[in-house]
């Protein structure tokens, strides 16, 4: 990930355009899903941005840090109420190290596929796992790349078509990539453009990427209020936990 995708052009108004994940509905549940598996131990967060998650988990009383690549998102962070008492480290969050142990890390709003190659993935397992105590757990939030959606020979798909926003999906299958190409009309109705690219992974292949940091499965749901995950899912929340000592 040589490029900032988060940088001074993004940060400012990144949680205005998605307000939507702000929700209530959709934050609180999330929340409440950490602090249970944080307990009375200390969480870590990779890719913690502007602190949406991190913020209210603190105030549950959990003691969160965080790895950040970009420091114009921490800047963010560090403008909000409580934002100057999170400790963040600015780095990659596939080989950046905090120290101390963690009963819990976690990964949330799809970011691990912002690292774009395989063994940047593999990476990030091994450096939540090194992080983890024993009995602790590394959490993903990552959506079901929608490849049933594609017409056989196509690379594109909408995801969003609003006045305000045209979302656009285009897919490399062979390389299992994938680049989001948002369109928003600012306040003087131009559009600008926001492009950022993923690499999509299977849960299976992340199950082998936590078994070779030495992880094992404990739990997926569809989502953080913990609906069955099954084949219609479009995305999934999922738990490794680390074998106790």
């Amino acid at each position: 990930m040589s490029i900032d995708h988060f940088g001074d052009d993004v940060a400012p108004t990144y949680d205005l355009t998605h307000a939507e994940a702000f929700a209530p509905a959709t934050l609180e549940p999330a929340v409440d899903t950490l602090a249970a598996l944080a307990g009375d131990g200390r969480a870590l967060e990779f890719a913690i941005g502007t602190g949406r998650v991190a913020l209210p988990l603190a105030a549950r009383g959990v003691e969160v840090h965080g790895i950040e690549r970009s420091p114009a998102m921490v800047a963010q962070l560090r403008a909000k109420p409580g934002g100057d008492r999170v400790p963040v480290v600015v780095g990659d969050m596939a080989s950046t190290t905090v120290p101390g142990a963690f009963r819990l890390v976690y990964l949330v709003f799809n970011t691990i596929a912002n690292l774009t190659t395989q063994d940047e993935q593999v990476a990030c397992f091994r450096n939540a796992a090194a992080h983890l105590e024993p009995g602790g757990c590394f959490v993903v939030e990552l959506f079901v790349p929608q490849l049933q959606r594609l017409p056989a020979g196509e690379a594109f798909r909408p995801f969003e078509v609003t006045p305000e926003h045209l979302g656009i999906d285009e897919y490399d299958v062979a390389e299992q990539l994938l680049w989001s190409h948002h369109y928003r009309r600012g306040d003087d109705g131009r559009y600008g453009r926001w492009t950022i690219p993923f690499r999509y992974a299977w849960p299976a292949e992340l199950d082998l990427m936590a078994r070779l940091a030495g992880l094992r499965l404990r739990s997926r749901a569809a989502d953080w209020r913990g609906a069955p995950f099954t084949s219609a899912s479009t995305s999934h929340v999922s738990v490794w936990e680390k074998p106790a000592a």
